[in-house]
């Protein structure tokens, strides 16, 4: 029988890609008896069952413009590491966590016990923020530090070997993975019930379909805009109604922008929701405008659901979705992703066809169990290593 570890996961609460990762591999690891702490600065909003939580809290002080969270999230991670003896800290999302990390390393290195240190790259924090000249050259010294470091898509490993001049063997690709129970496609089918759901959720009126569902956190990088651009070209063929989930800086615009463009009746805005499995199952369609997804969390959950994924052809989204469960087409091209969604919208055959390779791929592909098994031999490895 194998040692039981003990496990760090630091990553922020957020219901974007990398919280959401973080609180899979939290709850999969504790499943398999491992003890595991998560350490960030709000509870994860999907369910974490034998998971315990460690809040962090930065102290604000008027000498201090800004509350120290780099150093906050390292003060836990050593409280947290000498209380429950951690074996590995795994850091999500590198800004600034894997900073956070390494200082905590060197703290607790000082009394003879030091956790091995992984972390794993998301997107943004490789793409964006992680290369911000204020900010890249720490980022890329504690992540040339780390005893591993991880990404989900060969698009993003290439990236972060770009960015932080790692070396391509010392990245290892593991994709994200999907909960192929939770999401799943329905049982029966019901035509009209997507539409009440929405109704009971929102307060509104239930809306016809054929549905598009786009589920994101609504910052500039998802192009907002476009999804209702291409909105309004696919209802000169098809009068598709739009279900938008989740929250974000850029929603209230989308939902201005939405009236402006007399699409106020096709739209319709759920908000957060934290189990959104069903609202996604009985969609006809996933539509993803991002300007960059290193992976696609979102395309995964719905091609879980047996729904189709069309989006444009940026990042790793090539390696998620498959010509057979999905569209992808030129960058920022709505005419070609609305004009894709009327021809598949339009043929039953098609769509049917399209929706159980979504499903199937995912399932072949993506389980949570072959994927959990590489971090778990990821985290023996560097443990043993010690």
């Amino acid at each position: 029988m194998q040692a039981r570890l003990s496990i760090g996961v630091v990553c922020y609460s957020s219901l974007g890609g990398s919280g959401v990762v973080a609180a899979e591999i939290a709850a999969g690891m504790a499943a398999r008896g491992h003890g595991v702490h998560m350490i960030a600065s709000g509870r994860p909003r999907r369910a974490t069952p034998g998971v315990h939580f460690h809040e962090v809290a930065p102290v604000a002080h008027p000498v201090i413009d800004q509350p120290p969270y780099t150093l906050a999230v390292a003060g836990v991670i050593v409280e947290v590491a000498r209380r429950h003896g951690l074996d590995v800290v795994h850091a999500h999302y590198a800004v600034p966590h894997v900073a956070s990390a390494y200082l905590a390393a060197q703290a607790l290195a000082a009394k003879g016990r030091r956790p091995r240190l992984v972390t794993t790259l998301h997107g943004t924090d490789v793409t964006q923020i992680g290369v911000d000249a204020a900010i890249r050259p720490i980022t890329a010294f504690a992540l040339a530090a780390c005893d591993a470091v991880t990404v989900p898509s060969s698009f993003l490993c290439d990236e972060a070997v770009r960015s932080f001049d790692l070396l391509p063997a010392a990245i290892e690709t593991i994709p994200n993975f999907v909960d192929t129970d939770r999401f799943a496609p329905p049982r029966r089918h019901e035509p009209d019930r997507l539409g009440r759901i929405v109704a009971e959720r929102s307060g509104g009126e239930a809306p016809r379909g054929p549905f598009l569902v786009h589920v994101s956190n609504f910052r500039p990088v998802k192009r907002a805009a476009d999804l209702l651009t291409v909105l309004a070209k696919l209802r000169a063929a098809v009068p598709a109604h739009l279900i938008l989930i989740g929250d974000g800086p850029q929603l209230d615009a989308t939902a201005e922008r939405a009236e402006a463009m007399g699409l106020g009746d096709a739209v319709t805005f759920v908000g957060e929701q934290s189990d959104f499995a069903e609202l996604l199952s009985r969609a006809d369609a996933m539509l993803l405008t991002s300007e960059s997804e290193s992976f696609g969390v979102a395309a995964l959950e719905a091609m879980s659901c047996g729904v189709p994924v069309f989006a444009y052809r940026v990042g790793g989204l090539a390696e998620v979705v498959s010509d057979d469960s999905g569209v992808l087409v030129e960058p920022f091209d709505a005419d070609a992703l609305a004009a894709a969604l009327a021809a598949v919208l339009r043929d039953d055959d098609r769509r049917q066809r399209m929706r159980a390779a979504a499903r199937a791929r995912a399932v072949d592909f993506f389980r949570a169990e072959p994927i959990l098994d590489r971090y778990e031999q990821l985290y023996r490895r560097v443990a043993g290593e010690r």
